[in-house]
């Protein structure tokens, strides 16, 4: 077998399906852009046949990216197929990623389907994808709960039919990682053909082991590919997180013998990219990724770090990227310079009135903020100002008088559309007062199910806030993010991009887990 670890990303499809985690397609454009900069083997961009906004994110995907295998998702008929094909033309390397469900329990209750007809739909789509690409995935959902002698009998027909890539998902999080590992090896052993395909693991979180399994199913099970997403994203209670499973097999190689082409320098920067994009914030204690991932508050850990760095860190925190958090532009910084930093940053806009708005917004940042870092330039190119097409909403002015002893009160000026309306009201605090103000006039009816601030770039008072929203309408939930020094500003900004998002009538299509 062979020694190199492919790693398949999923954040821009399977990540996206978290429910408020939908993506544009410039933002999706942009993560891929970075996905390409931290060298995964695979991107999957989306799935094609769901919407026609899809489509075009993974279109613009396909175009755009040359060192990455650009990959679609579709259900196991031709019109996916042909959907997935025809976005994928411009792409150097492309994959189709087609399934369906082998379980008992989905076949029955979500198919309604015989096994015989399955079978027979699965041959007949890897054939169909097999006229329009050589590279093929397929993946029989629910794989893990389905009966192994029908699933052998699938695998070996979709591999004989020329499927490259074989992927069994624990779709639910059902799996242990000992189970699951032994499961990949049986059915690999049991199946002929296997040897013509490289298999791969598709792990859920539901039960905390999705890293567990995935890389149980590499060792135990002989699996050579690993699908993932950045930060664990993904619907319910995520996937299989894409910078622990990578810095696992860097960090233990005595132990998986693997290796993998991904530069761990950039694991931060897509980390921040994804959370700032979605709204998702990191756990502080979150493994690599989070903010005390190299933190010692303990003065015996303190003292083994100064002492010998090794004592108490396994990994060093500027190899996964956390050195890259520097000061990069400031007040006096020219616009030459910004627009660098956009390349560097892997950030594209498309017209130079959209780099002069952007770069507008940067020199009013700098004047309020003495140091500008990374983070800063990432959230305000994100910012509804920058955007290709105005939003419906648009915050235009706001003030908020709040004293000790005394209710807060807000008044807001906002566009909607070509009208612009003034709006005022009290609250408990500055912040209740002004979401207030802007429902009392919008009165979009949505219930607020979280709102979360945090700093940027570090827990100094000068840091920009960054604040989330999340609403729930009419079984729809979006999140909403805002980011701007003044925490207040930040908060109607956050809750205008969630009214824009819940007034979107862009449908998805939930896909395979």
């Amino acid at each position: 077998m062979s020694d190199q670890l492919i790693i398949f990303d999923t954040t821009l499809r399977d990540g996206e399906q978290s429910p408020g985690a939908s993506m544009t397609k410039d933002e999706k454009l942009r993560i891929a852009r970075q996905l390409e900069r931290l060298k995964v083997d695979v991107i999957e961009a989306g799935f094609a046949a769901s919407s026609q906004g899809d489509f075009e994110a993974v279109r613009a995907i396909a175009d755009a990216i040359k060192d990455s295998t650009v990959c679609s998702l579709a259900r196991a008929n031709d019109r996916d197929i042909a959907r997935a094909a025809e976005a994928l033309k411009g792409a150097a390397r492309s994959r189709i990623h087609t399934f369906i469900a082998t379980s008992e329990l989905h076949m029955e209750k979500k198919l309604r389907m015989s096994r015989e007809q399955v079978l027979e739909q699965a041959i007949q789509a890897v054939r169909f994808a097999r006229n329009l690409t050589d590279d093929i995935e397929f993946s029989p959902e629910d794989g893990y709960r389905s009966d192994p002698e029908f699933l052998a009998r699938v695998v070996e027909a979709v591999i004989r039919e020329g499927a490259r890539t074989l992927n069994i998902p624990d779709t639910v999080g059902y799996a242990v990682p000992e189970l699951y590992g032994h499961f990949i090896k049986t059915l690999r052993e049991r199946v002929p053909n296997s040897d013509q395909a490289i298999w791969s693991v598709h792990c859920h979180n539901d039960l905390g082991m999705a890293v567990a399994n995935s890389l149980a199913g590499v060792k135990i099970g002989g699996a050579r590919q690993i699908e993932c997403t950045i930060n664990g994203l993904g619907e319910r209670a995520g996937n299989c997180s894409l910078e622990e499973v990578v810095m696992a097999v860097k960090t233990r190689r005595d132990y998986f013998g693997l290796d993998v082409r991904v530069d761990p320098s950039q694991i931060v920067p897509a980390s921040k990219m994804v959370s700032q994009t979605t709204g998702f914030v990191v756990q502080p204690n979150k493994a690599v990724v989070g903010a005390n991932a190299f933190a010692h508050a303990s003065g015996i850990h303190q003292d083994g770090v100064l002492k010998a760095r090794d004592t108490y860190e396994i990994m060093r925190a500027e190899d996964v990227g956390w050195s890259a958090n520097k000061i990069v532009l400031g007040k006096l910084s020219g616009r030459n310079a910004f627009k660098q930093r956009l390349q560097e940053l892997g950030i594209q806009l498309e017209s130079e009135a959209e780099i002069n708005a952007a770069f507008i917004r940067f020199k009013d940042l700098a004047d309020r903020k003495a140091e500008i870092f990374d983070e800063d330039i990432i959230a305000l190119v994100m910012d509804e100002s920058v955007a290709q097409e105005p939003d419906h909403f648009r915050l235009v002015a706001l003030a908020q008088r709040s004293e000790m002893g005394e209710r807060p009160q807000a008044q807001v000026v906002f566009a909607a559309g070509e009208d612009e309306h003034r709006t005022q009201s009290d609250g408990n605090g500055p912040v209740d007062a002004v979401l207030k103000a802007i429902e009392s006039k919008v009165q979009s009816g949505a219930e607020m199910l979280l709102y979360s601030v945090s700093a940027i770039t570090g827990g100094s008072t000068e840091s920009q806030g960054e604040v989330t929203v999340r609403l729930q309408h009419a079984g729809r939930v979006v999140n909403g993010v805002g980011a701007d020094p003044d925490i207040v500003v930040a908060s109607a900004k956050a809750y205008l991009s969630a009214l824009n998002k819940l007034r979107s009538k862009t449908e998805r299509v939930a896909a395979q887990g």
